[in-house]
């Protein structure tokens, strides 16, 4: 016979997979469950570290036990890019890897503090600026639900965006269109960027910001956007869930031998 614990976390999947618990809502609290006579304190407890174990859940201090996401959303690659997006419709880039994933949104999902500051060492190699020079950082928070997905922070010249909705921090993107839009408003058509990835253990703050269960990695972004002069825009950096999202590209496959023949 399976010990207490196991049949209730048993039970407890089951709901999940039902649909009982939607993703993202938090399973009822530990004391609610021992008062409708699931079992002890410990015998719950060791209910929810199972299904945690499992991935079908996250526990967290001050958030409680949430089920988990399991189907990761779509981060799309170039098309979450299209100029059609956000300049002339008001797809962001978060909002179009909803669209894409066939899931709900809303635009306070992002949150942000906007602040100047010295700029780092990376940051200002990126954008070209001297050691001590001063960038805006607009740091974002995204959420889908009550969970968090990923951090973004964007770094601009203050020439660039001082006096723009980029340094105004009210939830949600900077106005239709989002930073992309001002930044073409302002006369920065953005042209092409690069991005580079790659997969780390998670900080202690990070690990509580994004709500991340025991081991889970991130992976972290660097974006450097630049226009078609080759100006540096934005230089922002992402640290998302690993497991919150699939990433996705579309693209032409290059042939540098024709395209050498053609230049002859």
């Amino acid at each position: 016979m399976a010990p207490k614990w196991r049949e209730l976390a048993d039970k407890l999947a089951e709901q999940i997979r039902r649909g009982e618990y939607a993703p993202g809502q938090q399973l009822p609290h530990i004391r609610t469950l021992v008062e409708a006579g699931e079992g002890s304190k410990a015998t719950v407890h060791a209910a929810y570290k199972a299904l945690e174990a499992e991935g079908l859940v996250t526990s967290s201090r001050g958030h409680g036990t949430v089920v988990r996401q399991q189907v990761p959303l779509k981060r799309l690659g170039v098309a979450r890019y299209d100029k059609a997006k956000w300049r002339d419709g008001d797809e962001v880039a978060f909002i179009a890897d909803r669209v894409a994933s066939g899931r709900r949104y809303r635009r306070n999902e992002q949150t942000q503090t906007v602040s100047r500051v010295v700029a780092p060492p990376e940051v200002a190699a990126a954008h070209g600026l001297p050691e001590g020079a001063e960038v805006y950082a607009r740091a974002r928070l995204v959420k889908e639900g009550d969970q968090p997905t990923h951090t973004l922070t964007s770094y601009y010249r203050p020439e660039h965006v001082e006096g723009t909705r980029l340094v105004d921090p009210t939830p949600g993107p900077a106005g239709r269109g989002g930073g992309f839009r001002v930044l073409y408003d302002a006369g920065y058509e953005i042209d092409h960027m690069r991005e580079r990835l790659f997969a780390r253990a998670a900080t202690t703050d990070e690990v509580k910001q994004l709500q991340l269960p025991p081991g889970e990695p991130v992976v972290e972004l660097h974006r450097t956007t630049c226009t078609a002069d080759g100006t540096v825009v934005e230089f922002a950096i992402g640290v998302h869930a690993a497991s919150r999202f699939a990433w996705e590209y579309d693209f032409k496959v290059p042939d540098s031998a024709n395209d050498r023949e053609g230049q002859q």
